[in-house]
Parts: structure tokens; sequence; C-alpha cells
């Protein structure tokens, strides 16, 4: 999960990148509107590779992980109903 995230988020941020630098290296040359409509695209980008990055998927089970603390850990379990309370 972690490894296409990351994919993921590389691949929006090259897209941006090309975006603006192409945008201003030799578009503008020939179409000052365009340019500005790919700089657009390219601000549009680096908030959704943000988005796509931290994303959690179905399989990702990062809310009931153990967090170390046994306590704590117990305390959560008997609210969650997975452990009942001792007497």
């Amino acid at each position: 999960m972690y490894a296409r995230r990351r994919r993921t988020y590389f691949a929006l941020m090259g897209t941006c990148l090309a975006l603006f630098v192409s945008a201003w290296s030799f578009v503008r040359l020939w179409s000052v509107e365009a340019a500005v409509g790919m700089a657009f695209a390219a601000m549009l980008l680096p908030p959704l590779a943000a988005w796509a990055a931290n994303r959690r998927g179905p399989d990702d089970r990062w809310w009931d992980d153990p967090t170390g603390d046994r306590q704590s850990d117990e305390w959560w379990d008997e609210l969650d109903g997975k452990r009942k309370p001792e007497p």
C-alpha cells in the first residue's frame, strides 16, 4: 500500500513540475493563455498529491493497532468489546 501511494505522489508531483516548467519555458512563446492554464493546473496538483499520499486504504488497519502502552491497550480493548472487563 505504501509503495503505491508513494508512486502516485511522485507521479503527480512530477506532472506538476513538468507542467510548470514547460508552461514557462516554451509554451508561453506560442500562447500565454495556455501557459497560464498549465500553471493553474500545476497549482492544483500538489494538494491532490498530498491527499493521495496520505490516504488510508481499506486494508490499512491503523486505527486498531496496539499503541505499546499495556494499560491503554487493555482499556481500548475493553471499550471496543474485544475483552470482557474483569470484576
